[in-house]
C-alpha cells in the first residue's frame, strides 16, 4: 500500500470526528451516489484529452485532464487504463505530483493517492501524462480482442481499450473535449462535434506534417471512440437524416447505400422504441469504415463503425441494424452495472432480428433466431446472464451469453407477452430510462405490468419463473417426446410425454399436430423433466407430424444446433490463430456428424494455415464428399486443394482443381475472381494478411450469403476466420 494511506486505528480524535461528519453527510447524499461500485470511489465526469499518434513506432502519447466526483468519502482515485500505457505522471491542477501504482493482480487498474479525504459530491481534477503501445491483443482488456491499433496505414481507438483513464465502464456518462493529433495524410472520425482540422508543419527538415482534430462532446455519454486513416467524408441526406460516411476514396460510391439503409433502420426503431432525440447542435450520424483486425462492428454515441471486411457495395443490414440499435440501448439507456448489460447488448442484438423481420418477413426473423441459438449454445453454461460481469466484454463467451442468448430471451419474452404488450414494454422502458442508467430489476418491474390476462385453456404467464430460468440460471432444454395416437368418437387423441433434462424448468411449450386436415396447435405447460399431455384432433395425425416448438420460439438444444455451435467455437479459436484448439472443436463436430462438410472444410482451412498440407487436402476432399452444406464449401475446397498443389510444385494438378472450381460457377465470396487470378499464375502464398487483418481471399464466413455475391453478408456475432498476424504463434 502507499505510504501515505492512513491507518484508521491511529486516527486522532479530531480527525475521527471530522470523518464521522463526512460519513453522516454521505448517508444523506443522493441515492445514486450511495449505489456506486466499491471499486471506483470517484466517478469521472469531464475530460480534456489530447493524444498524439506515432504510426512509425505504433505508440501513442496522451495527456488527460479529468474531473472526478467523489461517490464516497475517499482519498484514493481508481481508474482503468490500458496496461501497456506507461504513466509518466499524475498531477493536481496546481502542479502537485501524486503517487500512483498499478494493481499487480489487475494491471488494468491504476490507483492514485490524494493528499486529503474528499467528501461525497465534491470534485477533484487530475492530469494524467502517459505513453506507450496499445495494439497488443494479449494485453488487451479483453485478451485476444484488439480494441486499439496504430500503424502507418491508420488507427482506431475504441472505448473498451481504455486508451484514456476510465471509471465505471460500461455504465458511465461524461462530457469532454478530445484532440487527436495525426499525420496530415490521415482524416479522423469519431464521437462528438468536430472542428475543422488544424494543419501543422512537421518539426525538422523533411518531417511529415500533422493534423489536429478536435471533437466536442457536450452531452454526457460514453464518448471517446475514434478511427483515423485514409478516409474520405461523404455527407449524405437520406429521408430526413443527415449522415456522414467515412470510407477510403475507392469506396466513396457506397455512401448513399449505407445512409439510405441507416435511415430506414432509424425510422423503424423510432416506431418500435420511441423517437431518438437528435438535437440541432448534435453532429450528423456517422458511419465510418474500421480497419480489419478488431471487432466486426462497434457503436458509440452517434457513431457506427463497420470493419473493412464487412463493408460491401451494399450495407450488411444485420450488422448495421445492431449498431444502430445501440444508439437507443447502449447510449441513451445505459446499464447500471456490468451485470446489467443484457438490457443493452442483448436488446440491441435482438433489435437486429426485429429489423430482419421488418425487412425480410418471418424468414428473416427465424434466420436471425437460428444464428442466435447457435451462438448461445457455444458458451451458454459459462455464466447466467445476470452474472455478465464475470465475462470479458466482446469475448466469445460474452457474445454467447449476453448477446446471443440474451437476444433469444427477449424473443421468448415477446412470445410470452404478445407483440403489442412487448412493444409497449420497450417503449415505456425507453421513455422512463432515456438518459439514465438502469438494472435488471427495473426492467422486470415494468415487464410485470404487461402480463396479459389469462386465456381459457392456456397456461398463465409467470414472469417470475421466466426471469429466474433465463436470467439467473444456466442450462438449455433439449426436448424429447413419446406419444400414442388413439381413435375416438370425435376424431383422434394424442397422448404423450415431453421429456427434457432441467429439473427446475417451467415454460409453456407449443406443440403442433399436423393432420390430414388443419393442424392442431396447443400450448403445454412443461414443468420439470417430464410432462404428460393430451391433444384432441379432428383429422388423423400424420406420421412424424407432431412437433415441439414448431416456430422455434424457444432457446433449445438439438443435435444439429450442437454441431453448429462446435464449429462456431472452432472458428472463434481459428480467428485468433489458435488452430490446435480449433481443430479439436471441429473434430468434436465431426464425431457427432461425420458427413458435415463445413466442419471438414474448417478443419482443412486450419491445417492449411498450419502448413500441414497433406492433412488439409484430406479434409478438403472429405468436405467434397460430405453433405455439401453450405454449398460454397465445394467451390472453395477445390480452390484450397489447388493452392496446395501449387505450393507443392504440382502445377498441372492445381490447374485441374481451379478448372473444377471454375466449372461450378459458384462466385460466393469472390470465388471466381480467386480462380481467375491463380489459374493464370501459380499461388505462392502471396495472399497473407496484413497485421491484424484478414486475407483478401479468405473463404466465406459462416453462414455465407447466397452464391453470386461479391462478399458474404456475415452474421456480425459469428467469428470470422482470419489468417494470423505476423508473429501469431
Amino acid at each position: 500500500m502507499f505510504k501515505f494511506l492512513l491507518k484508521f486505528e491511529r486516527l486522532p480524535a479530531a480527525f475521527s470526528m471530522f470523518l464521522a461528519v463526512l460519513i453522516a453527510s454521505w448517508l444523506c447524499a443522493n441515492a445514486a451516489l450511495a449505489q456506486a461500485p466499491q471499486g471506483f470511489p470517484f466517478r469521472a465526469t469531464y475530460y480534456e484529452v489530447e493524444v498524439l499518434l506515432h504510426p512509425e513506432d505504433q505508440t501513442i502519447s496522451g495527456q488527460a485532464k479529468v474531473e472526478f466526483i467523489a461517490q464516497q468519502p475517499a482519498r484514493t482515485v481508481v481508474v482503468e487504463l490500458h496496461q501497456d500505457l506507461r504513466v509518466n505522471s499524475v498531477k493536481l491542477l496546481n502542479g502537485g505530483t501524486l503517487e500512483f501504482e498499478r494493481d499487480n493482480r489487475l494491471p488494468l487498474q491504476l490507483t492514485i493517492g490524494l493528499p486529503d479525504v474528499v467528501a461525497p459530491g465534491k470534485t477533484v481534477t487530475l492530469v494524467f501524462d502517459y505513453t506507450g503501445p496499445i495494439s497488443s491483443e494479449e494485453d488487451s482488456p479483453t485478451r485476444g480482442v484488439r480494441f486499439a491499433s496504430v500503424d502507418k496505414t491508420g488507427a482506431y481507438l475504441l472505448l473498451p481499450a481504455r486508451w484514456f483513464p476510465l471509471t465505471n465502464y460500461p455504465s458511465n456518462r461524461y462530457t469532454g473535449k478530445f484532440t487527436i493529433d495525426v499525420p496530415d495524410t490521415f482524416a479522423v472520425a469519431g464521437t462528438g462535434k468536430a472542428d475543422p482540422p488544424t494543419m501543422k508543419p512537421g518539426i525538422g527538415k523533411g518531417a511529415p506534417g500533422e493534423a489536429s482534430y478536435v471533437f466536442h462532446c457536450d452531452h454526457a455519454a460514453p464518448v471517446g471512440t475514434f478511427v483515423a486513416g485514409n478516409l474520405q467524408l461523404a455527407p449524405v441526406q437520406a429521408e430526413g437524416f443527415n449522415v456522414s460516411i467515412f470510407t477510403p476514396p475507392a469506396q466513396a460510391s457506397t455512401a448513399s447505400s449505407y445512409a439510405t439503409s441507416l435511415a430506414h433502420i432509424f425510422s423503424y426503431y423510432s416506431d418500435a422504441f420511441g423517437p431518438l432525440e437528435i438535437r440541432d447542435t448534435d453532429p450528423p450520424l456517422t458511419i465510418a469504415q474500421l480497419p480489419d483486425g478488431t471487432v466486426p462492428g462497434f457503436a458509440a454515441p452517434g457513431l457506427m463503425l463497420i470493419s473493412a471486411r464487412q463493408w460491401g457495395t451494399r450495407a450488411n443490414e444485420r450488422l448495421l441494424s445492431q449498431l444502430a440499435a445501440e444508439q437507443w440501448w447502449g447510449d441513451r439507456v445505459l446499464p447500471a452495472t456490468a451485470s446489467d448489460v443484457w438490457l443493452t447488448d442483448g436488446l440491441s442484438r435482438y433489435a437486429e432480428a426485429m429489423y430482419a423481420e421488418q425487412s425480410d418477413g418471418s424468414a428473416g426473423l427465424h434466420k436471425a433466431l437460428e444464428d442466435f441459438a447457435v451462438g448461445a449454445l457455444m458458451y451458454e453454461d459459462t455464466a447466467p446472464i445476470s452474472q455478465a460481469a464475470r465475462l470479458q466484454t466482446f469475448s466469445n463467451e460474452y457474445r454467447s451469453v449476453v448477446a446471443d442468448k440474451g437476444a433469444l430471451v427477449f424473443h421468448m419474452l415477446r412470445t410470452e407477452l404478445g407483440d403489442d404488450a412487448f412493444t409497449a414494454l420497450l417503449r415505456e422502458f425507453y421513455k422512463k430510462y432515456e438518459g439514465k442508467s438502469t438494472n435488471l430489476n427495473d426492467f422486470e418491474k415494468i415487464a410485470m405490468t404487461k402480463i396479459p390476462p389469462p386465456v381459457k385453456g392456456q397456461p398463465p404467464v409467470n414472469l417470475i419463473s421466466f426471469f429466474s430460468q433465463w436470467l439467473n440460471s444456466t442450462g438449455v432444454p433439449e426436448f424429447k417426446m413419446e406419444y400414442i395416437v388413439y381413435r375416438t368418437q370425435k376424431g383422434f387423441k394424442v397422448v404423450g410425454k415431453i421429456h427434457q433434462d432441467l429439473d427446475t424448468f417451467r415454460m409453456p411449450v407449443e406443440i403442433r399436430v399436423d393432420t390430414e386436415g388443419n393442424p392442431e396447435i396447443k400450448k403445454i405447460l412443461v414443468t420439470g423433466t417430464t410432462q404428460p399431455f393430451e391433444i384432441d384432433t379432428f383429422g388423423r395425425p400424420k406420421p412424424n407430424g407432431i412437433i415441439i416448438d414448431p416456430n422455434n420460439n424457444l432457446l433449445k438444444s438439438s443435435a444439429r444446433l450442437r454441431v453448429h455451435a462446435l464449429i462456431a467455437r472452432g472458428e472463434g479459436f481459428a480467428e485468433v490463430g489458435k488452430y490446435y484448439e480449433a481443430i479439436q472443436e471441429y473434430q468434436k463436430a465431426l464425431d457427432a456428424q461425420p458427413s458435415n462438410s463445413l466442419a471438414h472444410f474448417r478443419m482443412g482451412e486450419a491445417m492449411f494455415y498450419q502448413k500441414n498440407y497433406q492433412a488439409a487436402a484430406n479434409a478438403f476432399r472429405a468436405a467434397l464428399g460430405g453433405d455439401a452444406d453450405p454449398k460454397w464449401t465445394e467451390v472453395w475446397s477445390h480452390i484450397y486443394i489447388a493452392k496446395i498443389y501449387d505450393l507443392l510444385g504440382q502445377r498441372e494438378r492445381a490447374v485441374n482443381e481451379y478448372s473444377l472450381a471454375q466449372h461450378l460457377g459458384d462466385d460466393t465470396a469472390g470465388a471466381q475472381q480467386e480462380v481467375a487470378r491463380y489459374i493464370q499464375k501459380p499461388y505462392s502464398g502471396d495472399d497473407s494478411a496484413p497485421a491484424g487483418g484478414a486475407a483478401a481471399s479468405a473463404a466465406p464466413t459462416a453462414p455465407a450469403s447466397a452464391p453470386g455475391t461479391s462478399a458474404p453478408a456475415a452474421d456480425p456475432s459469428k467469428p470470422t476466420l482470419k489468417r494470423p498476424s505476423p508473429g501469431t504463434p
